[in-house]
């Protein structure tokens, strides 16, 4: 079994479409292991983007991700990574195909609703940041 963090970003909280969102991912017997709502921190920000924090664009996702209060959630399911993001789609909502999450729903490579882990590594590291020394209901 392997988890991902998941957050439905500001765009899929404010345009009421985390219901749908969820809904996909229940249809596929994922199991949710641990949720929150949160304002997302200057600190969180920087952690969670720390592979991309020197980079010229890096502001303007930090100020669209700290705009509002998102939903973070961490996944549960056999293969779970590869097959969330498959559901959600390319980053980039425009080229995502109909079907995904992104491509029925997202706008573009910022507005695209979810954030989801891309790699093991990445999901422990994640996880970590959003859910340090907090219960995950895996077992």
């Amino acid at each position: 079994m392997e988890k991902t963090l998941i957050i439905l970003k500001p765009d899929c909280m404010e345009r009421r479409l985390w219901g749908v969102v969820l809904d996909r991912f229940a249809k596929v017997a994922f199991d949710i292991v641990a949720c929150k709502m949160i304002q997302l921190t200057d600190e969180q920000l920087r952690e969670h983007y720390s592979h991309i924090a020197d980079q010229p664009f890096f502001p303007a996702i930090a100020k669209f991700m700290g705009s509002s209060p998102v939903l973070v959630m961490v996944l549960k399911g056999p293969d779970c990574i590869k097959r969330v993001r498959s559901i959600l789609g390319p980053t980039d909502s425009k080229s995502a195909p109909a079907g995904t999450i992104r491509g029925d729903m997202g706008a573009d490579k910022m507005f695209n609703l979810v954030h989801a882990s891309d790699s093991p590594e990445a999901s422990a590291a994640e996880i970590e940041c959003f859910f340090r020394g907090e219960t995950l209901f895996d077992d």
